[in-house]
Parts: structure tokens; C-alpha cells; sequence
């Protein structure tokens, strides 16, 4: 375990922590006033790979080469010159820290990190942290990697769990879940609307199937996977065969646990919500494109709960079973997020193909006819 503490003066600012990996939904804004909760479990925290923040260049700003160098092949609004490795946490685990109030950025419900670090050190006053609990934004404090250190801790270890245990364990991840907007009552400005978690982790899945398709249609399987993926890919991919076939595969699924896998061109596998690590067929996967999922999301995608019977009217037959009121379900089509599908599509090789850059120059197009 670890604590991270302040680089100016030593002092402690987290509870011990353990390492997971980064949320895929962790840069999402979803939505306009909606009351998102906490991104992190307590007692963990994640490291973003990439810079985020102030200050920003815009893509004129930045020769082709140097966005190359650091992984960004298709034009972006903004790219950051921040420090990269931010480290994420629950509010609740900061220890030793006070806002700083010129540094109040946002304040439509709450702060978002605009004006740079707003927390820092109780004990010597170095900037150390960005509170984010602002409207439509998951709410986390991220560490300033410049201004902390990571000290290891006495604690006792606990080995992530094997694929067999997290089957066991079992977590999904809804496809649906009730919304509300910030400030509402109880009971006030609330409905049922598509996760936002499953938002953000099939847009980043369908940058992997775009980039997978190689301009060819793609067929996935019936059930929830149809239900998010293949009315998005049926308007971005040209109709006919021979089409591209994808497959679920991973821990528990008779089918996909080796290579080759007949007839399948890309898999849908988990990622270890600890570790990050992406499923692999044993034997490699070198044949077949694997495109990640957060492993609720590949839970619900692979295990789909049985639907709730049906109410019946008038005497119930024997053996019947009646679930009054249907479980409700959102008003909308999915839509991928559009965010998370940008950032990852602009960080994949394949985006500097013509056509997929132009699926990225028409995403407000395709956001507007609401395929996000």
C-alpha cells in the first residue's frame, strides 16, 4: 500500500492507498447539470498515463511530429502541456489539504479544475491537488505529480483476483440506472437513463472495432452487444459482405479461449479492474483483433441477466411468475459517448487513414442524428 505525501514538506496527504487501473469513463463530462458520484473506491487510486490540464495548445499549435511522438495521429481541440502520471483519488481519502479560493474554477454546481491545482498543502502551502465535483463530472481528487510523492506503506498485500474469482465475485456493471440532476430532491428531477460508465466504455471499444474493421462492415453478436454496438456500426461502415465478425470472448465462454478462432476477425475480452490487464486467448491473440472492456461491462455484454418475466393479465397460470411493475428502462436509443470515442480513435495508428479521419471530422454530425 501507499501514501502520497507533500513534495515541499513531507506531510501526509491520502490515507493508505492501493493501485488500480484507471476507469475508463474517469475523464468523462456526461450530460448538462447531471449529479454524477465519487469515480473512485475508497481506499484506491489510478494514474493517467497521458497529461490533462492547464496549460493546453490547440491542434494548430502543435507540428504533426511532435502529436506523433506523443500518440495523437488524427487533429484534437486541445492537446495538454501539463505533466503526465496524475494521480486520481476518492475526495474522501485527502488528509492534510485546504481549496484554495482564487483557484475556484467552474461553480456551476461545483469545481472543475479549469484554473489549475485548487487544494493544497495544510502544512506549507504548496499547491498539491485538483478537487472535481462540478456538475456532469465525476467527482475525484487528482494529485499534482509534480507536487506529491508516493511513499510505500506497511499494510497487508492482497493479490488481485484471478479471472475464476472475479467471475465468482460476479460485479456487473448496469446497463441502466436511475439519474438526477444536481440539487434535485429526493424523488425530484430523476429517471432512468443508460450508465454512464457503459457510455464511456463502448466508445472507447468502438475506436478499437473502427480501427479492427479496416472499412468493412461488422456483425456483432445478438443481445445487449447488438443493442450498443451495431446500430452505430451498421451508419459508419458500408453495408455488405464480406463483413467482419465479432465475438465475445474471455473467462467463462465456451467459445474464443484459444487461437485461432474460426470465423471471428475481433473479440470483445475484459480487462482486470485491478491490474488493467486485457484477457488473452491462450496461445496468443495475435490473429485476431482484442478490443478491451472495463470487466462489469464485458460481464453484462457476455452473462446478460435474465429478463424479468413478462406480467400477465387476468388468473395467473400455474407455475407463472409476475414482476409488477416492469423494471423501467431509458426513453433513448444508446449512444456511445462521444468524448471517449474521439480520444481514442485520434490515439490509434489506424485513425491517419482518410476515412476514419473523417468519421472524426463528421462526429458532431453523427452526435446530432444521436448515434452518440
Amino acid at each position: 500500500m501507499f501514501v502520497f505525501v507533500c513534495a515541499g514538506c513531507g506531510a501526509e496527504l491520502t490515507v493508505p492507498l492501493s493501485q488500480v487501473a484507471l476507469p475508463a469513463h474517469a475523464r468523462q463530462k456526461y450530460g448538462n447539470g447531471i449529479q454524477l458520484p465519487v469515480l473512485m473506491e475508497p481506499g484506491t487510486f489510478a494514474v493517467d498515463p497521458e497529461p490533462w490540464g492547464p496549460p493546453w495548445r490547440t491542434w494548430e499549435e502543435i507540428p504533426p511530429d511532435e502529436a506523433a511522438e506523443r500518440g495523437v495521429y488524427a487533429p484534437v481541440y486541445v492537446l495538454s502541456d501539463a505533466v503526465p502520471g496524475a494521480v486520481v483519488i476518492a475526495p474522501g481519502d485527502v488528509r492534510g489539504t485546504l481549496l484554495i479560493p482564487e483557484k475556484g474554477g467552474g461553480y456551476c454546481c461545483g469545481l472543475d479544475g479549469a484554473d489549475g491545482p485548487n487544494m493544497a498543502c495544510e502544512t506549507c502551502g504548496l499547491a498539491v491537488a485538483s478537487r472535481i465535483d462540478d456538475c456532469s463530472l465525476w467527482q475525484a481528487v487528482w494529485l499534482d505529480p509534480d507536487a506529491v510523492r508516493r511513499l510505500a506503506v506497511d499494510g497487508t498485500y492482497v493479490a488481485p483476483l484471478s479471472w475464476a474469482e472475479l467471475m465468482a465475485e460476479g460485479k456487473r456493471t448496469p446497463l441502466y440506472e436511475p439519474i438526477t440532476t444536481w440539487g434535485a430532491r429526493p424523488g425530484e428531477r430523476r429517471w432512468w437513463s443508460w450508465s454512464p460508465q457503459w457510455e464511456a466504455a463502448v466508445g472507447r471499444a468502438l475506436a478499437h472495432m473502427l480501427a479492427a474493421s479496416e472499412g468493412r462492415a461488422v456483425t456483432v453478436p445478438d443481445g445487449p452487444a447488438a443493442e450498443v454496438f451495431q446500430r452505430v456500426l451498421d451508419a459508419l461502415l458500408p453495408a455488405g459482405p464480406p463483413a467482419r465478425r465479432v465475438l465475445l470472448a474471455g473467462p467463462g465462454l465456451p467459445a474464443a479461449v484459444s487461437v485461432p478462432v474460426p470465423d471471428a476477425d475481433i473479440l470483445l475480452v475484459p480487462e482486470h479492474p485491478r491490474t488493467g490487464e486485457v484477457w488473452a486467448p491462450a496461445g496468443g491473440a495475435d490473429a485476431v483483433y482484442s478490443v478491451p472492456l472495463p470487466f462489469g461491462v464485458w460481464l453484462g455484454l457476455a452473462f446478460p441477466e435474465p429478463k424479468p418475466p413478462v406480467p400477465a393479465s387476468g388468473v395467473m397460470p400455474d407455475g407463472a411468475l409476475r414482476d409488477d411493475p416492469p423494471l423501467p428502462r431509458p426513453h433513448h436509443l444508446f449512444r456511445a459517448d462521444s468524448d471517449t470515442f474521439r480520444h481514442t480513435l485520434a490515439r490509434l495508428l489506424a485513425a491517419r487513414s482518410p476515412w476514419l479521419r473523417e468519421v472524426l471530422a463528421n462526429l458532431t454530425w453523427h452526435m446530432q442524428a444521436g448515434l452518440f
